[in-house]
């Protein structure tokens, strides 16, 4: 198991990146797929299509999401937990990813730059 951390810039404030993450119809809107999410802790999450799925921990209102990404036959859960921090270009975000399978960390580490964040940098700055 492999642990990720790192932090990006997102060029919008703190509220508008949570409810990026957080409201299916804004996620709709900068990822162009179907997203199931609900802000409440306990319900399960689904995004891109199906592509990642999980569980949501737990949610601090234009601060702090916290969930649990579903990796086959992980016996530990992969955890994922998002910080957000205002900066004076937007917004700073703090991603720690725990946990996450040897074999799939190279895809995932790509999919948080590239199309995760770097998606959700790029809808803000059109």
């Amino acid at each position: 198991m492999k642990h990720y951390k790192k932090y990006y810039i997102i060029p919008a404030s703190p509220e508008e990146v949570f409810l990026a993450l957080t409201n299916e119809a804004t996620i709709r809107l900068w990822t162009g797929d179907v997203a199931e999410m609900s802000p409440t802790p306990g319900t399960e999450f689904s995004l891109w299509g199906g592509s990642i799925t999980g569980r949501n921990i737990a949610f601090e209102t234009d601060k702090k999401v916290e969930q649990q990404w579903y990796f086959d036959t992980q016996e530990e859960p992969s955890i994922v937990t998002i910080k957000l921090h205002p900066d004076n270009r937007g917004t700073s975000v703090e991603l720690r990813h725990a946990n996450i399978p040897d074999e799939a960390y190279d895809d995932i580490v790509e999919g948080w730059d590239n199309t995760y964040f770097g998606d959700l940098r790029d809808f803000y700055e059109e």
